[in-house]
């Protein structure tokens, strides 16, 4: 498996960088106490985007029994106070 150096050595500019990201964070409700995971992730993201990568980032949010559940959604969150 190729690390971010490595993909940085081999040039990313332009190309799509799949990012799986663990973004698994403690939630008040929709509120994120803890942005941790999602503060750590930042600078590979960066360092990718600076090197000219279109990065698209995979995550998922808990594990729900059985159907979907709404409340698991990232698009749910409150991301404001992260930009």
């Amino acid at each position: 498996m190729k690390t971010l150096d490595d993909l940085l050595a081999e040039g990313v500019s332009g190309r799509r960088v799949l990012v799986r990201s663990d973004l698994n964070v403690p939630l008040d409700g929709t509120r994120i106490t803890d942005d941790g995971r999602i503060r750590a992730s930042v600078p590979t993201l960066k360092r990718l985007a600076d090197a000219g990568a279109r990065v698209i980032v995979t995550a998922h949010l808990g594990r729900p029994k059985g159907a979907p559940d709404e409340s698991y959604r990232i698009a749910s969150l409150e991301l404001e106070r992260l930009r």
